[in-house]
């Protein structure tokens, strides 16, 4: 990636690669180092996992030598928590962790959530509201003009300005509004080695002008050849309509390859975002994951019982990232790119020979996938030299002509995984896209049946999301009848293997372009597969994504058409009763929705049976294959792993 300073390298001390990254004093002490060049602060508790973003930022600066140190959900009140390692001779890097601050902290019906997956013993209140801006105030009190960079998802999704769904108002971009000096954007590898060898060869941080990935803020535009300008904050805050043309014209250039600069001014600033990193290569990606990671939550963590996410991902292997699938409703491509960046097998493959040598590792790898398992390379040959198509998408309304939908390469993966010593099961429970599947004809099949024969653990999950076309035309999601197609073909391959095995579908409410009757098609296709989940994903709106543009402004940026909202408590509310029709406790809800519809007449087909029958309420519920089945931990279809 980058030559590495071998003499400071050995100057970091003795044997580090299976140490920590330190936290405290004695940690640098027990190094011998005096001082750090990088202190890197996190809204989430230090775990030293690829999956954790100050692991895989603090582990690629110490592979080129340069000293960094955790500090990991500081009370930001006290300036003594900042400190504890003193003042770093390069700068500060800020992260608020794995997700936005505040969709930690709230639920869908912005209720304070009851535990935080990503601190010591599921605490909550150990990070403060919209972290990254609170501790960019503190590092400011503390250590003045110290080059300060921020990054990770919530930066990243909130550089521009964007609606913020806890306070239902549009809020600045997060760099103007936390006074750093630079926003790195999407995974941030390539970005933070750049600007670690700028600042240490004396560049100071704000002649940092050309680091592709970055945002930062200047007061004219000369320097920039070519750039597209985006509706200013004052045009959105006061037009919704200008903010859908922002989000449209922004969209449009997050392309590595094509992108433009965008500038957006702030009152006198502007705000000036440069194209984004260049996706890493096979090399660059092993590189990344082959790093001295320790897999382990930081001891200071034990007294509390450990880190939970850590569970969800400690025996599971990221084998590529970025999505080509472009949902509407998530961020994921936007955040990791649309074009598929994948590692080695060989990489791959000594993580799982490192699994296996774990003292708790029982021979289950947990998955091998990304933010969509079976996306194992870019959607087609041509977007690494000319980029992602402009105005299409690779999957929906149909996959693409020029879409390579091979899964021979994801095949011979999985074939190579299970043949590791020690290993007894792989699974695959990343999200799948069965769209992509069945578009690979007879070597989709036979993934499919590999998969059934040897990956599955009983369930698969899938997620169709909806039924009405209406809404899956403002999710970018393709057809009900794809779905169909494709649990027919699931039955039909587990009745040859002899396996009873099942779908788990996720279905999501409260979607932009879901009225009351949309919702009610949604219950139905529900009923017509057995299925009640227990818990209904309802809709959140975060920053950076189309459906978020959408619900705020009621438009698709895209075609000016206007989209349906669910805005309020209560239609939040009718529309998951109405997917969990047959809980008892939702009995007169639905009912009211029918009667609103004047579609009495569909009552007895929703509540069928006695009061609560067939609800499932113990359990996720199982379809494609047989009726409601065993229950399985939820895991949202696209979860994004290791947000640098």
């Amino acid at each position: 990636m980058y030559e590495k300073d071998e003499t400071r390298q050995k100057a970091l001390g003795g044997e580090t690669d299976r140490l920590f990254l330190p936290v405290c004093r004695a940690d640098m002490d027990a190094r011998g180092w005096e001082e750090l060049d990088f202190v890197f602060l996190s809204g989430d508790a230090y775990v030293d996992h690829p999956s954790f973003a100050m692991a895989v930022i603090g582990r690629l600066l110490e592979s080129h030598g340069f000293r960094v140190g955790i500090v990991a959900q500081p009370d930001w009140r006290s300036s003594d928590a900042f400190t504890v390692m003193g003042r770093p001779r390069l700068g500060v890097l800020v992260g608020a962790g794995n997700l936005d601050s505040m969709l930690s902290k709230l639920t869908a019906g912005k209720k304070t959530r009851s535990s935080d997956a990503y601190s010591p013993g599921g605490r909550v209140g150990l990070r403060p509201d919209r972290a990254t801006i609170v501790y960019c105030q503190k590092v400011r009190e503390i250590w003045g003009e110290i080059p300060l960079i921020i990054g990770g998802v919530e930066a990243g999704l909130r550089r521009f300005a964007h609606y913020d769904y806890p306070s239902d108002a549009l809020r600045r971009s997060i760099l103007v509004d936390s006074q750093a000096d630079l926003l790195v954007y999407g995974m941030g590898e390539r970005q933070i080695l750049e600007i670690a060898a700028a600042l240490d060869g004396g560049f100071p941080v704000d002649a940092l002008r050309e680091v592709r990935g970055t945002c930062y803020v200047a007061d004219e535009t000369d320097h920039l050849p070519d750039f597209v300008e985006l509706p200013s904050w004052d045009e959105v805050s006061s037009d919704k309509k200008a903010f859908a043309e922002a989000f449209r014209l922004a969209s449009l250039e997050q392309d590595p390859i094509r992108g433009r600069p965008l500038v957006q001014r702030h009152g006198r600033r502007l705000l000036v975002q440069l194209p984004p990193a260049l996706p890493l290569t096979e090399d660059l990606m092993d590189e990344v994951y082959d790093l001295p990671y320790l897999r382990a939550w930081h001891p200071s963590a034990d007294a509390f019982g450990g880190v939970p996410a850590l569970a969800e991902v400690k025996f599971s292997v990221t084998s590529h990232r970025g999505c080509f699938g472009s949902c509407a409703f998530c961020s994921i491509h936007a955040h990791q790119g649309r074009i598929v960046q994948a590692r080695s097998h060989g990489s791959i493959l000594r993580e799982i020979e490192a699994l296996s040598r774990m003292k708790d590792f029982k021979g289950y790898i947990h998955d091998i996938g990304g933010p969509t398992a079976n996306f194992r390379r870019p959607a087609c040959p041509d977007q690494l030299t000319r980029g992602t198509c402009r105005h299409r998408e690779c999957l929906f309304p149909e996959p693409c002509k020029r879409l390579d939908t091979s899964h021979e390469d994801y095949l011979e993966l999985l074939e190579k995984a299970r043949l590791v010593r020690g290993v007894k099961k792989v699974f695959v429970r990343s999200g799948l896209r069965y769209d992509y599947m069945m578009a690979d004809g007879e070597r989709g099949e036979r993934f499919l049946t590999e998969l059934c024969r040897h990956h599955v653990s009983g369930q698969l999950k899938v997620a169709p999301e909806h039924a009405s076309p209406a809404v899956l035309r403002v999710m970018r999601k393709g057809d009900i009848g794809q779905y169909r197609r494709f649990m027919a073909k699931f039955r039909a391959i587990n009745e040859r293997l002899g396996k009873k095995q099942y779908l788990v579908p996720y279905f999501m409410t409260s979607h932009p372009g879901s009225g009351l009757k949309e919702a009610v098609e949604l219950a139905r296709f529900a009923a017509e597969l057995d299925f009640c989940p227990r818990q209904a994903q309802d809709f959140i709106p975060t920053p950076g994504s189309l459906a978020t543009c959408m619900y705020y402004t009621g438009i698709d940026p895209f075609t000016g058409e206007k989209v349906v909202v669910a805005r309020t408590p209560g239609e939040r509310k009718i529309q998951r009763a109405l997917l969990q029709h047959r809980m008892p406790q939702n009995r007169a809800l639905v009912k009211e929705a029918l009667r609103a519809l004047n579609r009495e007449d569909l009552i007895r087909e929703l509540l069928r049976g006695p009061a609560g029958a067939n609800s499932n309420e113990s359990a996720s519920a199982g379809a494609g294959s047989g009726p409601a089945r065993p229950r399985g931990r939820r895991q949202r279809s696209g979860r994004s792993r290791s947000p640098s």
